[in-house]
């Protein structure tokens, strides 16, 4: 008798140990505030520069928004001016309005109860990021296990600084991270360092543009509705 012989292809995932977020336009809605705080600062300083100039390179730092939009560097001295005022008219004039996204704190729960470990790469400054951070909930701090922001790095997204601190001090295996962002800036970044990226459109940006990413969500409610089937449970 002719023994027959049934394969079956499984599909192997990689388990997910922890994910690195962004946070401005992926947990909190701060993009357009975080645009119109750099055009304020630059006419401050004499520089008549549009909104839709500034507002599709927010993802980046300083130090890549300035020399593409003035041609200045931000260690230089009306860099440092143009830098200081931004933070200042951040701070005052938009931070106070500034809301997360729906469900934000409600996807962090969710991560975290998976037994995710959970750090964050921004390139907003670490008292920004605190007060971020409180926008979603007094204690929103402590889900994180550490936070990099730009004062740790010398340069910020795209280039992957920011995610590789944020990976050595998690340490995780990269194939076991995810990175969650909104921008095209997140996904090159944390490409570089050799982590997959879970895209957000709540920054703005369309899907041709976050094409490079594992997967795409409308914003934190989307990954809340479609946890079970994420790459968070189901690896990647």
């Amino acid at each position: 008798m002719k023994k027959e012989i049934f394969c079956m292809e499984k599909r192997l995932h990689t388990a997910i140990h922890g994910v690195v977020f962004d946070v401005d336009g992926t947990l909190i809605d701060s993009n357009d505030a975080n645009a119109h705080a750099w055009v304020h600062a630059m006419k401050e300083q004499g520089h008549d520069v549009p909104f839709e100039r500034v507002r599709p390179l927010i993802g980046m730092g300083g130090d890549k928004i300035l020399p593409v939009t003035l041609h200045i560097e931000k260690n230089s001295e009306e860099g440092k001016r143009i830098s200081e005022r931004r933070k200042a008219i951040f701070k005052e004039q938009y931070l106070p309005h500034l809301k997360p996204f729906p469900q934000a704190l409600t996807m962090l729960h969710l991560i975290c109860r998976q037994g995710l470990k959970m750090a964050i790469a921004t390139s907003a400054e670490p008292d920004e990021l605190d007060e971020l951070l409180k926008l979603i909930d007094e204690h929103a701090k402590d889900l994180f296990e550490n936070a990099t922001t730009s004062k740790d790095v010398p340069s910020s997204k795209p280039d992957d600084d920011i995610i590789k601190v944020a990976v050595d001090r998690i340490k995780i295996p990269l194939e076991h991270l995810l990175m969650v962002g909104d921008t095209a800036y997140d996904i090159e970044a944390a490409g570089k360092a050799g982590i997959r990226t879970v895209a957000l459109r709540s920054g703005g940006w369309s899907d041709e543009d976050l094409k490079d990413a594992l997967v795409i969500y409308n914003d934190p409610a989307d990954i809340v509705a479609h946890f079970s089937t994420s790459p968070f449970v189901q690896g990647i």
